[in-house]
């Protein structure tokens, strides 16, 4: 499934979420899937990204990982990634699927009188900041590049069409006044 299915599957698992246990699953869910998104771009994704995606790749899950009670009968979500079409759209929906899910386990967190589930809580929303981290990061870097790009094209567009848009050098005789 393409990455950005699955990016919107798990924001709307994350909003359907009821209770403590559901929302850790997801928070896991979105974790896997940043890993995921992070281990491919790593692979085949823009160079300038590839060792911040690399990082991303290797982030812990945060949360109790495939022995988690509402994970096991599913598996990950994100084993479903088959490929990713728009880098930049990608990563946005990561960072508001990572973001929601760090305020759902602020809510969890708030909630639970357990100390096992507040540090679990605590862990998750650590991993699901240091993700977003690095998405902010790759998402600066191709803005980078965008600008970088734009900049080259229209040094280029001077040198072709001149400061004012005419016609320069040898050809500028030719064409007339």
């Amino acid at each position: 499934m393409e990455a950005e299915r699955l990016i919107e599957t798990g924001r709307r698992a994350l909003a359907d979420s009821r209770g403590a246990l559901d929302v850790m699953a997801e928070a896991w869910q979105a974790q896997a899937l940043a890993r995921a998104v992070g281990s491919r771009l790593a692979l085949f994704g823009p160079k300038e990204l590839r060792a911040e995606a690399r990082s991303m790749g290797d982030i812990d899950s945060g949360c109790p990982g495939l022995d988690h009670p509402k994970v096991l009968p599913g598996g990950a979500r994100a084993v479903q990634l088959s490929g990713i079409a728009d880098v930049r759209a990608t990563l946005a929906g990561l960072a508001l699927l990572l973001g929601e899910a760090g305020i759902a386990l602020v809510g969890v967190a708030c909630d639970t009188g357990e100390d096992g589930l507040y540090w679990q809580c605590i862990e998750a929303m650590d991993a699901a900041d240091e993700s977003l981290d690095h998405v902010h990061g790759m998402l600066r870097r191709l803005a980078e590049r965008e600008r970088d790009h734009d900049r080259e094209r229209d040094r280029r567009g001077q040198e072709r069409d001149g400061p004012f848009g005419g016609i320069r050098g040898p050809a500028a005789s030719a064409a007339g006044p």
